[in-house]
Order: structure tokens, then C-alpha cells, then sequence
């Protein structure tokens, strides 16, 4: 109950607080048609009255002079347009109330809609080929009207290696052991296109996601990402189900056939032989010697047998127990279910935890992630490990998203959320948690985690909500 409340504190907006007015400004008074005095005569003195005179004026009883002076009609003046609020004005005797809130404004100012991220100058694409080996082809395009710099990079799948690379690339191993990614330093032209290519070992059995993104000069800002995943020739080949065997080799079938066959016989049977009582009283009659048949012997009417009380009270006590005992075991279970301690949770979280690995699409109850790529600064003590994730918003409205509740699991299970800090540095400081992303928007950043030790993080946990049961990404 505490969670739910929680969650409805934090989806209702916060009303905006009005400012008192700043000290020194005034309000502008009730726009009222002005009236056009006339001319004065010659050597009288004009003075205009203020608002309590002329309220003063109305209500003494002053003398009418005993000739009136003829004046002119009066000609109102056009209503003038209202002022801001905030804006100062001339008149006299004008006051102003510290602390009084603004009135709000007459039409509803609607809420802002949030924006796409702007198209990346720089676009990536990943397909694989049709050959018996592994193999991918890169497309890495500039959109734009200058050449542009950077460098792609290619994760392998665990435990597989590169046997051809396109001219300009070369391996990176992890420790010496591993090759991890393939990596190219590129200068793409003016609306250009560039194709590269990669060949690995293949492990049979099992399909292979190789990601590709293309970063900025520093290497950690990502332009854009790309997978693509090689099932290979056997897989990819569609195979022929075999056509079902005849009805009368099926044995469920035939003795289905026969016992439908065998209840129509009986019931056919004895409506036959219902419809045959009546005929056979009716002949034996005859042949005693009687024309028509004998009067039947009036009797009582059957009495309508009722349930013992007995009967009654046992039954429906077992049916409310059993009812009580299988809703007390179903809720059990559910509650014993949520644990906050495993992963994936489930239960009580809206949707169903999804599991994957390195370039895998995941979808969760409102995005899909993609993580692309995962790298360590060397050390061993507080180290920065940067991810390389893709966002999508797969829903018709704009979502939020919180930076605590993307974590990072380590392998003494315990975990990290983001720091939002160093995130905020990667990403030339723009906070990317601080606006909702807009419906069907695609987003590619990195999420900076600090961690301790030197092994790398084993699991990354994304969501979007504090509801939702987001989706695990096994690190490699």
C-alpha cells in the first residue's frame, strides 16, 4: 500500500506556486470607458478628479447652478487592451497587496509535448550475410553537409574471433587473451556512405549478435547504434512439417468415433422402446376383450422429495472452506512470489522480466533497450564503466524515466545505480533523465555506472518505471 501511494504521489504533477508580486509594481486597474470632457471656458482653472473625490462629488448634495451650461454630448473613448500583470502602471492612488497570489490566466495554457531527440548526424546499419560463415556488413553513413570523424566499433560475441576484417580495422583483445571488438578510425565525406565488413568464427548451434555504433572522436559519445544477429544456413532454411497420418490410424480418433457411435445406439434404443410401453398395454387389452381401455386407478400425486438439513449444512461448509482455503493459497503463493532480493523480479511488477544478452533488443512495459556495448576504465579501486544503451519509447505517449533505477549487478551481488553526474558529463552535459521521451522517439547515450574492484559488472538491470520489471542484460 505504501509503494502504491508512493507511486500516485509521484505521477500527479505539482502545482506551479504563484509568486508574490515584486515590491513596487502595480496592478492595473478595471479598464473603464473613458468620457471626453468638454472645453473649459477661457480663464477657468481644469483639474481632473481623482477616484474618492469623484465618489465624494456623487454622494455630497452640491447646488445645480441656476444656469445650466450647454454641453457638448459625450464621446466615449475606445476600451484600451489590458496590461500584463507584472507591467508597472501610472495611475494614482493604486496599491499593492504583498503576497497575493496572480489570478491564473483565462484559457488553460496546455501542457508542452515532448520532443523527438534531433536525427544524429552520423547512422549506422548492421546486416548479416547469407554465407555458411558468420558474417556482417556495415553501413555507416553521414547525412550531413561536412565530413565528419569517427570511429566504429564492433563487438564479437563471446568466445569467437575475426578471421576477416575490412582494410582499416583492426582486433582488440581484453587482457591479452579475448578479441572483444573490432575497431575503425574513419573521415566520412559529405553525404557518403561507407560499407564495412567482418567475418568471425562460427559456433554452431547458436546464432550471433554482433552490435555496431559509431562514436564521437572521444570514443564514448555514441552517434549511433546497429545489431544484427547471424542464425545461420540450417536455420535459416524453412523446414517441411510432416502432413498428419490418416483418421483411421489415429487411435484417439477411433475410439472417440466409436464411443460417440455407441451413446447415439443407446439412446436411440430406448426411445424406441419408450415409444413401444403404450402400443403393447394397448394390445393386451384388446385381446381380454375390451374396446376401449380401462380407466387407470387415480393416485396420489408424487411428493417432491426436499434435502435433508443435514445434507445442507456439510455441503456448503466444505464449499466455504474450500472457497476460503484456495483464495488463502493463491494469495500465498503471489506474496510469496515478490522477492526483493532475486532477479528477475516478478509477481507483483507490472510485466514480465525479460532476459538477454549484449545487443539484444529487450522490451519492458513502455521501452525497449538495446545495450550495445559495456566498457571498464582499468584499476582497481572506483572505476567508471561506461554502457552504451538504445532507448525506444514503443508507446503512443511520452514516458519519463529515472536515472536510480537503471543498476548495475557486480558479481558479489550487490549493485550500483547510475551516476548521474558522470552520465551527465558523457552526454556534453545535457541531463537525460530530466525530460520524458516522446512517443516512438529512439534515443542512443551512455550510462556511466562507478563501481568498485576490478570486475567488471555481470548484469545491468533498465527500466522505466518504478512498477515495471524492466528487462537484465548479461555483461560478458
Amino acid at each position: 500500500m505504501i509503494v502504491h501511494c508512493l507511486g500516485i504521489l509521484a505521477a500527479v504533477p505539482a502545482l506551479p506556486v504563484a509568486a508574490p508580486d515584486p515590491a513596487g509594481t502595480t496592478r492595473p486597474a478595471a479598464t473603464q470607458p473613458a468620457v471626453t470632457q468638454p472645453a473649459a471656458a477661457p480663464g477657468a482653472t481644469t483639474r481632473q478628479a481623482t477616484a474618492p473625490e469623484a465618489t465624494a462629488h456623487r454622494a455630497s448634495a452640491r447646488p445645480v447652478p441656476a444656469h445650466p451650461v450647454a454641453r457638448p454630448p459625450l464621446a466615449v473613448a475606445p476600451v484600451a487592451a489590458p496590461r500584463p500583470a507584472a507591467a508597472p502602471t501610472d495611475q494614482p492612488g493604486a496599491s499593492v497587496e504583498p503576497g497575493r497570489p496572480s489570478a491564473p490566466p483565462a484559457v488553460p495554457i496546455p501542457t508542452r509535448a515532448a520532443l523527438p531527440p534531433p536525427k544524429p548526424p552520423v547512422t549506422v546499419r548492421v546486416a548479416p550475410e547469407g554465407t555458411p560463415a558468420p558474417r556482417y556488413r556495415i553501413q555507416v553513413r553521414n547525412d550531413g553537409s561536412r565530413p565528419v570523424a569517427t570511429t566504429v566499433r564492433q563487438e564479437l560475441p563471446p568466445g569467437t574471433s575475426p578471421t576477416s576484417i575490412t582494410s582499416g580495422g583492426r582486433a582488440t583483445r581484453n587482457g591479452g587473451q579475448d578479441v572483444t571488438e573490432v575497431t575503425w578510425n574513419l573521415r566520412l565525406p559529405a553525404r557518403s556512405t561507407t560499407t564495412l565488413g567482418t567475418a568471425i568464427t562460427a559456433a554452431p548451434g547458436r546464432p550471433l549478435t554482433a552490435p555496431a555504433c559509431a562514436f564521437a572522436t572521444d570514443g564514448y559519445r555514441p552517434y549511433d547504434c546497429a545489431t544484427a544477429t547471424w542464425q545461420g544456413v540450417a536455420s535459416q532454411t524453412t523446414t517441411v512439417t510432416k502432413a498428419d497420418p490418416p483418421v483411421w490410424r489415429q487411435p484417439a480418433t477411433l475410439v472417440a468415433g466409436l464411443g460417440g457411435l455407441a451413446v447415439v445406439a443407446l439412446g436411440g434404443l430406448w426411445t424406441w422402446r419408450r415409444r413401444r410401453r403404450p402400443q403393447a398395454a394397448a394390445l393386451a387389452d384388446h385381446a381380454r376383450g375390451t374396446v376401449y381401455p380401462r380407466p387407470a386407478t387415480p393416485s396420489a400425486p408424487p411428493l417432491r422429495r426436499k434435502p435433508s438439513t443435514w445434507l445442507i449444512v456439510p455441503v456448503a461448509a466444505v464449499m466455504l472452506a474450500g472457497t476460503l482455503g484456495t483464495a488463502t493459497w493463491t494469495a500465498t503463493r503471489q506474496a510469496a512470489a515478490v522477492d526483493t532480493d532475486s532477479r528477475p523480479t516478478s509477481g507483483a511488477w507490472v510485466g514480465t522480466g525479460v532476459s538477454g544478452a549484449v545487443g539484444e533488443p529487450l522490451r519492458e512495459a513502455a521501452f525497449e533497450f538495446t545495450v550495445y556495448r559495456v566498457a571498464c576504465e582499468p584499476g582497481r579501486g572506483a572505476r567508471q564503466c561506461a554502457a552504451t544503451v538504445g532507448v525506444r519509447n514503443l508507446t503512443p505517449e511520452q514516458q519519463s524515466w529515472h536515472g536510480r533505477l537503471q543498476r548495475a549487478y557486480l558479481a558479489d551481488g550487490n549493485f550500483v545505480s547510475t551516476d548521474e553526474q558522470a552520465t551527465r558529463r558523457a552526454n556534453l552535459g545535457r541531463d537525460v533523465f530530466a525530460r520524458p521521451m516522446a512517443a516512438g522517439s529512439r534515443m542512443v547515450l551512455p550510462l556511466v555506472f562507478t563501481v568498485n574492484g576490478r570486475e567488471p559488472p555481470t548484469q545491468l538491470e533498465l527500466r522505466s518505471g518504478v512498477f515495471s520489471a524492466g528487462v537484465r542484460v548479461d555483461v560478458p
